[in-house]
């Protein structure tokens, strides 16, 4: 759980900025619903010097990145960054290829917590060999640092990268938009429902300590507060990195309650680490599942369309068991409180039918729990 600078800021990131959002997340309650992360994303570089080592730009890091490191690990949270496995990033700055030993032992020694690793110009390289060059690299530095593989699902990381990265991507970037794809001629972005369908078949590569992640959140970057509830919703249910990627310091109420939702984000982070899945679809409504620890459940109901849908689920007559984790649901011996996540409601139990109206592009949430 973090922030992450390049959906909001891309390439005009500086220092000021990083101190910014580290200022606004010790503060604004999100450390205190678990945000740890402060991640500068591409740009950052300077050049390498003449032993070949890397340096932040100058003049958008004039403290350089040990200050920078020190002062978001004052605030109680730490400090990531970003690098390529080719010669540049996708932003046109050094990459690591060739010095990936020589950059980890830099990030190590300015304090650095967290890694993202892109995969532009990659000249054609094996993406498992790049990518445990630069983890066993990580490693021999002695110091614990998240390494996040963005490879973009191109060579089906989840088939490889256990073991070798904490997540890896799934897909390539995402948009703030709800439905579709926005189209770069040369590359796609995908919206949220997109990025939703592509994780479906992936649920069984996850697991703690090994992550399926569809990219950061576009949170309070544009799309209604309805579509925001449902794509923060959704990446909980996915067990997903939460990584935040909008400006920390300019949103709204609406966009914080959401960000800081304790209850959402427990299903999220619950420590079984079980990824939901698509039990029943009805219309636009998606109906999913989440086995939970100690026999909880969570269950979303996602309207993927404009207009509002009704719902009707009988409890009794629905046989939902998760085949990948064995949890069965079994309704029909066990009775089950309900606890709306967004209103903070208790709203009965599965003794009865539950029958509800979805508005559009939004959820509706529930934790499931047994009844003593």
């Amino acid at each position: 759980m973090g922030w992450n600078s390049w959906n909001k800021f891309q390439c005009d990131v500086n220092e000021e900025i990083i101190r910014r959002m580290a200022d606004a997340m010790a503060t604004n309650g999100m450390k205190d619903a678990g945000y740890q992360y402060i991640n500068i994303d591409d740009c950052w570089h300077g050049q390498r010097d003449a032993q070949g080592f890397i340096h932040a730009d100058p003049q958008k890091f004039p403290s350089g990145i040990r200050a920078l490191a020190d002062y978001v690990h004052s605030k109680g949270l730490k400090l990531g960054i970003y690098t390529d496995v080719g010669d540049k990033t996708c932003g046109g700055r050094p990459g690591s290829r060739g010095h990936e030993y020589q950059d980890a032992y830099t990030y190590a020694q300015w304090g650095v917590d967290y890694l993202k690793c892109d995969w532009c110009n990659n000249d054609n390289l094996n993406p498992i060999g790049a990518y445990t060059t630069m983890h066993d690299a990580l490693l021999a530095t002695g110091r614990p640092i998240v390494f996040s593989i963005c490879e973009w699902g191109v060579n089906k990381p989840w088939l490889w990268a256990k073991g070798i990265g904490n997540s890896w991507r799934t897909t390539t970037d995402i948009a703030p938009c709800f439905d579709g794809i926005v189209d770069h001629k040369t590359w796609q972005q995908f919206c949220v429902l997109r990025i939703i369908d592509a994780q479906k078949p992936l649920r069984q590569y996850a697991g703690p300590g090994h992550w399926n992640d569809p990219d950061m959140l576009e949170v309070g970057n544009g799309m209604s507060q309805n579509e925001d509830r449902a794509h923060f919703s959704m990446w909980c249910m996915l067990a997903a990195p939460l990584i935040s990627g909008n400006d920390l310091q300019d949103m709204s109420p609406d966009t914080l309650n959401i960000l800081v939702n304790k209850d959402v984000i427990a299903v999220d982070q619950d420590p079984l680490g079980i990824e939901g899945f698509v039990y029943f679809t009805n219309n636009a409504v998606e109906i999913w599942f989440k086995p939970l620890d100690h026999g909880d459940w969570a269950m979303c109901a996602l309207n993927r369309g404009t207009d509002p849908q009704s719902i009707s689920f009988d409890w009794k007559n629905e046989k939902v068991m998760d085949d990948l984790s064995s949890h069965n649901a079994d309704f029909a011996s066990i009775i089950y409180s309900l606890r709306n996540l967004w209103t903070k409601q208790d709203v009965g139990d599965t003794s009865q039918p539950l029958n509800a109206e979805i508005p559009g592009h939004d959820v509706l949430m529930l934790r499931l729990q047994k009844k003593m």
